[in-house]
């Protein structure tokens, strides 16, 4: 689950930014800032490819408007509305939430790609329907790009709006948000490693358990940031039942591996430890398998997710494992009562980190227009503006 895609609504930057800053410049301006609008609105954003291009030649000259000394920030009022429902949602006069909303969508459009590259597809004509490595790898990729959007996002533009612009902007930029989707998407990186991991015949079990350890920390790190928050409008409640259920699922196949680990163990106490992990692990399944149920149902409903990666192989595997080891060692649970402890899961450094996202160069047509950017105080030149309509 990822966030809806919010996309540019028209607006009028022509006659705020006439006589500013020369009129190729805001030609400019305006004709990407349109295309991005015209291909969102007629591919309902699946043109991912066309908007990252329009995306790349906007950013650079919008740059430019956020610059202080060209004093252009609250110049145009900038506008947007959320894609599926068509509903404007922000209409603020100020270029770093221009800024802010454009590295927002870039963010959405990874995610966005991710997941159609994690659809099943049938590439060998058997009617099996699989997900190629080379496609997890990829969406993987996409993962760490958009967190590193998203970690962009708060620490160097939410954190210089002005307040009063932050209490009118989408829910979807209140401070918790944006990093929580940030961390989600760690999480659902490195879930795609689990899978890698489950399928490979190389892999340790050390490594599947560290995987499922780190999994579990992302997720409770980004349900620790929306539970703080208001999340009762619009998507977030399903965004919160989301997060709990894949948070149950790691910490699930967590205990499952650190049982299977403690297992190899020669005394007793290991093989209690072993069990009492197994147990746990069948009963956080049965958790998770609700909190699907609940996210599904959540408004608005949506059909119960299938089983894929690690927790298809897992969902039969921990209650079969739990069930054979509670029956083989059930002698020693009963002379080791005092033993019957869950044990502590291990604690781990975290693997992966958001791609580092950095701004492009600003267009060199600013530079080369220095002479041309006036410096009239925005008040005088709305007036001048003004006596223009009326004559």
């Amino acid at each position: 689950m990822f966030p809806s895609m919010r996309i540019p609504a028209q607006s009028d930057l022509q006659r705020p930014l006439r006589g500013l800053i020369p009129q190729d410049l805001v030609d400019r301006l305006a004709r990407l800032r349109n295309q991005i609008v015209l291909v969102a609105e007629d591919t309902g954003g699946s043109d991912v490819a066309e908007l990252r291009r329009a995306l790349d030649e906007y950013l650079p000259l919008l740059i430019g408007l956020t610059k202080k000394e060209h004093g252009l920030e609250g110049s145009v009022e900038f506008k947007w509305k959320n894609l599926e429902s068509g509903r404007q949602e922000n209409s603020v006069a100020n270029s770093l939430f221009e800024l802010l909303s454009v590295i927002h969508m870039i963010a959405v459009l990874n995610l966005s790609e991710a997941n159609r590259l994690m659809i099943p597809e049938d590439c060998s004509g058997s009617g099996i329907r699989v997900v190629s490595s080379d496609c997890k790898r990829d969406a993987v990729d996409l993962l760490l790009k958009a967190s590193g959007c998203l970690v962009f996002c708060v620490r160097e533009i939410l954190a210089h709006l002005p307040p009063d612009i932050k209490k009118t902007i989408s829910k979807d930029f209140q401070d918790g948000v944006l990093e929580a989707i940030s961390i989600q998407a760690l999480g659902q990186g490195t879930e795609i490693q689990l899978g890698f991991a489950v399928e490979s015949q190389k892999a340790s079990l050390s490594v599947k358990r560290r995987l499922a350890c780190e999994q579990m920390i992302y997720f409770g790190q980004a349900y620790h940031f929306l539970s703080e928050l208001d999340m009762s409008n619009g998507l977030g409640k399903k965004h919160l039942c989301f997060i709990k259920w894949k948070f149950l699922e790691a910490k699930a196949a967590a205990y499952y591996y650190h049982g299977l680990i403690l297992d190899k163990g020669t005394e007793p106490a290991c093989h209690v430890s072993a069990v009492c992990c197994f147990l746990a692990a069948g009963g956080i399944l049965s958790e998770s398998k609700k909190a699907c149920l609940t996210f599904s149902l959540a408004d608005p409903v949506t059909r119960s997710p299938p089983l894929w990666g690690a927790m298809k192989h897992l969902h039969q595997k921990i209650p079969e494992v739990a069930s054979r080891k509670s029956q083989m060692y059930g002698y020693l649970l009963e002379e080791e009562k005092a033993l019957q402890a869950l044990p502590d899961l291990p604690d781990f450094d975290l693997s992966l980190a958001p791609d580092d996202f950095v701004l492009p160069e600003i267009d060199p047509a600013w530079d080369r227009n220095k002479g041309g950017i006036h410096s009239q105080p925005l008040k005088e030149h709305l007036k001048d503006s003004e006596d223009e309509t009326e004559t």
